[in-house]
């Protein structure tokens, strides 16, 4: 069977976009902070580069118009002649003196005078925009390498998900991983069924999503996440697969979400991992192949089958059979 489109990807992307805004666009703009951590790192990069260098030049010609009106620009020197900024004589001077000051390095050679008002006030108020500047762009730099996205990169989950019988229970089964020695704090799993239903009134509903029990009555769905752990949903009366079969998952078409949560042990930030199954990732009878062994002293988890699975004895039957 062709790939069908889905909601989620298997890395966790969703697949929606949003478009014909028009005038609620302007909502992104009053949360502008967030949308500038939102947006890719080429971006954030230019305009990181830009806001400096426009901030820069504009102080620097600023400088540079107080000793142009001042006539500091045409005037010699001499000894009793004060300056608003010593040793400014030209654009470029100005523009070295605004990045000494800014950057606070001082090499002494350029300086303020006390006879220069408003050259005091420019300064105090360089002083007051860049830490405006650098606490902007550099808290959205520092949050957006900070995010958790990339710890969910060392999260596994299983290619397939699998039907089996466990406990004399029919189960839909799949296998989560940590690859890190770092724990997920308090991790919890939840799981989505996705499927296209109409209502008893006729209404359409594309993708309604209803909720897959893993074990929310019994803590079953709090993890300790320290090897790999195969999680389990219960198919029974209450279950949406009480009347799915062996033959009937071939003609169904559903998509199974799961969202994996926890806090970062080294971090403290909340991390989200998300994947799903399609129909066709629903192998009907059987197992995942074991992944723990017991070596000197520790346990050992072996990565390499922990996508495999083995055909075990299973009644083709629904539940409800």
């Amino acid at each position: 069977r062709r790939e069908r489109q889905r909601f989620v990807d298997k890395n966790g992307r969703c697949n929606v976009q949003h478009g014909n805004l028009g005038g609620e666009s302007s909502r992104y703009l009053s949360d502008f902070f967030t949308t500038l951590v939102d947006l890719k790192w080429r971006w954030n990069l230019l305009i990181f580069l830009l806001t400096y260098t426009v901030a820069w030049l504009v102080m620097a010609s600023m400088w540079w118009g107080i000793a142009y009106l001042r006539g500091d620009l045409q005037q010699a020197h001499g000894d009793t002649y004060s300056p608003c900024v010593a040793n400014v004589y030209n654009f470029p001077s100005a523009f070295l003196f605004f990045v000494e000051t800014e950057a606070t390095i001082g090499y002494g050679h350029r300086y303020i005078t006390e006879r220069c008002p408003e050259g005091i006030v420019l300064f105090l108020f360089q002083s007051l925009l860049g830490s405006v500047v650098d606490a902007f762009l550099i808290g959205c730099m520092f949050i957006k390498m900070s995010q958790p996205k990339k710890r969910a990169e060392t999260l596994m989950f299983s290619r397939a998900a699998v039907i089996s019988q466990r406990d004399s229970k029919l189960c839909l089964m799949f296998r989560v991983g940590n690859l890190r020695n770092s724990h997920m704090v308090s991790a919890q799993i939840r799981c989505k069924l996705i499927k296209v239903r109409q209502t008893p009134e006729g209404e359409f509903l594309p993708l309604d999503q209803c909720e897959l029990d893993v074990g929310f009555g019994t803590g079953a769905d709090q993890l300790f996440l320290v090897s790999p752990l195969t999680i389990c949903h219960e198919i029974n009366s209450e279950s949406p697969f009480f009347c799915l079969s062996q033959r009937s998952l071939r003609s169904e078409q559903f998509e199974i979400v799961v969202i994996l949560e926890g806090i970062v042990e080294t971090t403290g930030m909340t991390c989200q991992a998300r994947t799903s199954y399609t129909e066709d990732e629903v192998l009907w009878g059987h197992r995942f192949l074991p992944v723990m062994s017991l070596e000197d002293g520790f346990f050992r988890v072996d990565y390499s089958q922990f996508h495999a699975t083995f055909e075990v004895p299973t009644p083709p039957y629904s539940v409800k059979e």
